[in-house]
């Protein structure tokens, strides 16, 4: 497993998909909540674009969730300061096809922004770990607490 840019070199790029984020700000998964830490600390960063930021927006409105706007907007808002900034995905740029096309853009913005790794639990996505690499790792969250140890604090 390759490792993370050390501290003095530059800080590892991120793209979480959704479930993730829920998983880190929403649900406070133990075992997600490394991943958590590190993008508070600095460690880590991650980036968004505006239609991954849509569908958060549109996946804490599910009934299942029962969060008031409020509070969706306050997560919403978390997420955006955890991120390194909103950044556009170049969809002109030949990248392996998810099955899942709503995934797509996951993809698209690890590959634009040069991002050193995707995290997922999407199976669609994992399925594309061979495919993505070495352009970036596609890891799940216990994968990326991994990845992320192995970086000198």
């Amino acid at each position: 497993m390759s490792k993370p840019p050390s501290r003095g070199g530059a800080i590892p790029l991120l793209v979480i998909d959704t479930n993730v984020v829920l998983d880190l700000l929403h649900f406070a998964d133990r075992a997600a909540q490394p991943i958590l830490r590190a993008l508070e600390a600095g460690r880590v960063r991650c980036v968004v674009t505006a239609s991954t930021l849509d569908e958060l927006r549109r996946v804490l409105t599910y009934p299942e969730f029962a969060l008031e706007p409020a509070r969706q907007a306050e997560m919403v808002a978390r997420y955006q300061s955890l991120s390194g900034g909103l950044a556009e995905a170049d969809a002109s740029t030949v990248l392996p096809r998810c099955s899942d096309p709503d995934d797509q853009k996951f993809i698209e913005l690890a590959a634009a922004s040069g991002a050193q790794g995707l995290i997922s639990k999407d199976r669609a996505l994992l399925k594309l770990r061979r495919r993505c690499a070495p352009r970036f790792r596609i890891m799940t969250p216990a994968e990326a607490v991994r990845w992320l140890d192995a970086t000198p604090a």
